[in-house]
């Protein structure tokens, strides 16, 4: 059947490898979230695999991965906030944001210069999981401010120490088994390929939800 020929057979298997990563990799963390804790953090692989997705695979995969695992989150697990009139409140697009954020900022980091290497992967989830925790810091910081409540939030060497820290030292742990099953279980195939770029291209960067 010409639908599982050439590039098109390719996307389909980028879509099912990318559906069974999204669905085993968010059930192990809600599920076992206590194996992947150290010092009050829990490693986010989804997020690392995001970050990674983007890094080796382009652009529109670590957008499109990114959305569809943020709504997942969203729909699953979204955070609270304390409103200004006090009351707590579900937040809605938070995690879609944040998780479509890390996807292009994976795709974006050094991708060219560096070839999409395999060492160089680990130090773009080193920087998007410390671009996210400050973010995440400033603008609880700032809410909580203007709600009220910010005398309850830690100081930021207290964040970095107790939170910043612990977190990167969880997510570049997770990042290795992340990056071999990236790398050499698909989506993409690089097996005996030189140019990465050209084969991200021929299998489906931009167009690959185009079946």
């Amino acid at each position: 059947m010409r639908i599982f020929a050439g590039d098109t057979k390719a996307r389909v298997r980028k879509i099912i490898v990318y559906a069974v990563y999204i669905i085993l990799l968010s059930s192990i963390q809600v599920s076992f979230p206590d194996a992947f804790s150290f010092a009050g953090q829990t490693a986010d692989l989804v997020f690392v695999f995001v970050v990674l997705s983007g890094y080796f695979n382009g652009f529109w995969d670590g957008a499109v991965v990114g959305l569809v695992c943020g709504i997942i989150r969203d729909v699953f697990s979204p955070p609270a906030v304390i409103g200004l009139d006090g009351d707590v409140r579900v937040t809605a697009f938070i995690g879609a944001f944040t998780l479509f954020a890390a996807g292009i900022t994976g795709a974006s980091f050094f991708t060219s210069r560096m070839h999409r290497n395999i060492p160089f992967s680990v130090v773009a989830v080193i920087f998007a999981t410390f671009c996210y925790k400050t973010a995440g810091y400033l603008i609880i910081y700032g809410w909580s401010t203007l709600a009220g409540t910010g005398s309850g939030i830690y100081s930021p060497f207290t964040a970095f120490v107790y939170s910043f820290l612990p977190q990167l030292l969880l997510n570049t742990i997770t990042a290795v088994p992340l990056i071999l099953l990236l790398r050499f279980l698909g989506p993409v195939s690089f097996k005996g390929k030189a140019d990465k770029d050209e084969i991200i291209e021929q299998e489906g960067e931009g167009k690959w939800l185009g079946i």
